[in-house]
């Protein structure tokens, strides 16, 4: 089995065509469920963020892998095949490996070197193992990329750059809200993303934040919480954002909406009665959008989005710093390559002493019988060094061809000691199967658990 990759992103994709490939909670559950029924894949993950989708397998067939997944993608994120395919990009085995360690990283963020893609990936790996959609593979390969990710931002200055989206965002509109402190802001959301806004908000002065949000209880959670750490914070239903809006210096939105939260027309009287030159800064985080594009026309507001961020872009970091992460992600691609292989020969490794121990056993049996005599101490002394003498003889072999096997090529060791030995495949396939976990999706996706 070999791990493929098949995604878009704000470097392949414009957003245009991200906003309507964006997958819905319940779609992702879908996607990773018919994703395991397809031939090709035994493991599946999504990563699903603002600015890239990407789908993540386990694959026994490169092309029938690519046509499959970039197929489950079309279908479930409603684009179709053909306008999607120009906009994909596929990484196969070690360059799949590579792609996701430096996705966690943030080398191919919008905002390079922002850590918040970190937490994105540990969603994405916690939605399949709670779909139980991801297999040894992938739960190595997403662990690995969490450890890596951090190790990055511990190790290198890449967190010089390494801005946030909300703060990347906020710093766009500068130039028309000016200082944040004593500013009066709303905040549409109460997801990770419009919690990190609420807080970068509150962390920075404002002396009026109101959260809306449409479950009511997240919204009045994350404004007592903000309420005990000293911000005027307060919950106001959805239906109070028209009138939140009219009082309001700053908007950000970010939920999971499938249609407008904010029309231009909404945005338009939220300024009708204000001072002149009073502008409504306006940030729109949320993939498919938020705040109607339209709103970009309107004089007396500045809106930021996902487009306007994406042609912004943020300063690159220093160059010595990239290069050092880039250096961390090769060596760690190569320890989680070397790893990987030598992982792939441990069930035959194990099915030759398993075999072993079926000669050791059939032999001594033989041996009572020729000598039935044998008291139980001459018995069990026979008994040990038969074992000791073959455990000394497979030892060296067997340590030394896992050292084998964690090189480039190393899988041709495993075949060879299959050969040598005579080995049953069909012993090594069920050792296999024994060592990896059973993969299987609820009927009713993400419904199923609950």
């Amino acid at each position: 089995m070999s791990l493929l990759v098949v995604g878009l992103s704000h470097r392949t994709a414009p957003v245009s065509v991200l906003e309507r490939a964006a997958l819905t909670e319940d779609a992702r559950a879908k996607l990773l469920q018919d994703a395991l029924a397809a031939e090709p894949a035994t493991e599946a993950a999504v990563l699903a963020t603002c600015n890239r989708i990407e789908l993540y397998a386990d694959v026994d067939k490169f092309h029938a892998g690519v046509a499959e997944l970039s197929t489950l993608l079309a279908q479930h994120s409603g684009v179709g095949l053909d306008e999607l395919t120009p906009h994909l990009y596929v990484h196969y085995e070690d360059r799949a490996v590579h792609h996701l360690l430096s996705v966690a990283c943030g080398l191919d963020s919008m905002v390079v070197g922002e850590g918040q893609i970190l937490g994105q990936i540990k969603d994405a790996l916690a939605v399949a193992q709670d779909l139980h959609s991801a297999g040894r593979m992938l739960n190595d390969l997403f662990q690995q990329a969490l450890r890596v990710g951090k190790r990055a931002h511990s190790e290198t200055g890449i967190d010089r750059a390494g801005q946030s989206l909300v703060t990347f965002g906020l710093a766009q509109l500068a130039p028309t809200t000016g200082p944040l402190a004593g500013r009066r802001a709303l905040v549409v959301g109460a997801g990770s993303m419009s919690s990190l806004a609420a807080a970068t908000l509150a962390r920075a002065g404002v002396r009026d934040l109101v959260i809306a949000n449409r479950t009511a209880e997240r919204a009045e959670r994350l404004a007592h919480l903000l309420a005990e750490q000293g911000t005027d914070a307060r919950a106001i239903a959805m239906a109070e954002v028209p009138a939140a809006l009219a009082d309001a210096d700053i908007v950000v939105s970010c939920t999971g909406a499938t249609g407008l939260v904010l029309t231009a027309d909404d945005l338009r009287r939220a300024t009708e009665d204000r001072a002149e030159g009073a502008t409504l800064a306006v940030l729109d985080l949320a993939m498919p959008r938020d705040v109607d594009a339209a709103a970009h026309r309107l004089v007396d507001v500045h809106l930021v989005d996902i487009e306007t961020l994406a042609a912004a872009s943020a300063d690159a970091p220093m160059a010595a710093d990239v290069d050092q992460v880039r250096a961390i992600v090769s060596e760690e691609v190569e320890a989680f390559g070397a790893a990987q292989r030598a992982a792939r020969i441990t069930p035959t490794v194990v099915a030759l002493r398993a075999m072993a121990a079926d000669v050791v056993a059939g032999e001594l049996a033989r041996l009572d019988g020729r000598l039935p005599d044998l008291d139980d101490k001459e018995r069990a002394e026979i008994t040990q060094t038969v074992r000791r003498v073959v455990d000394k003889l497979l030892h060296a072999p067997t340590v030394r061809v896992k050292q084998l096997a964690g090189e480039p090529g190393g899988a041709g060791y495993a075949d060879a000691l299959r050969e040598l030995f005579d080995l049953d495949p069909q012993a090594v396939a069920a050792v296999s199967r024994a060592e990896r976990p059973a993969v299987q999706v609820p009927p009713n996706g993400i419904e199923g658990l609950r």
